[in-house]
């Protein structure tokens, strides 16, 4: 699945819109790496996420096309 749909369908996004402009913009990185949005996801991978003073880093721990909102915070866990 592309980083981008990940950050929408994981919901730590709220748009895909917005997760492809933060990774035009360098904000997003995985496994340590600068990552465009046609980065393919793949289960351990680790997301750190820039949004202003706040940075998020998550693993991954399950790739799903479709996921309920309630079920949602299952295909990651913080770190």
């Amino acid at each position: 699945m592309r980083l981008d749909k990940y950050l929408k369908v994981s919901r730590l996004i709220k748009r895909r819109t917005v997760a492809n402009e933060a990774c035009d913009n360098g904000r997003i990185s995985v496994n340590g790496r600068v990552v465009k949005a046609s980065y393919e996801v793949k289960l351990g991978d680790r997301i750190e996420i820039a949004m202003g003073p706040r940075t998020v880093a998550v693993e991954v721990t399950l790739v799903a096309d479709n996921v309920r909102k309630d079920d949602a915070v299952t295909m990651y866990k913080e770190i």
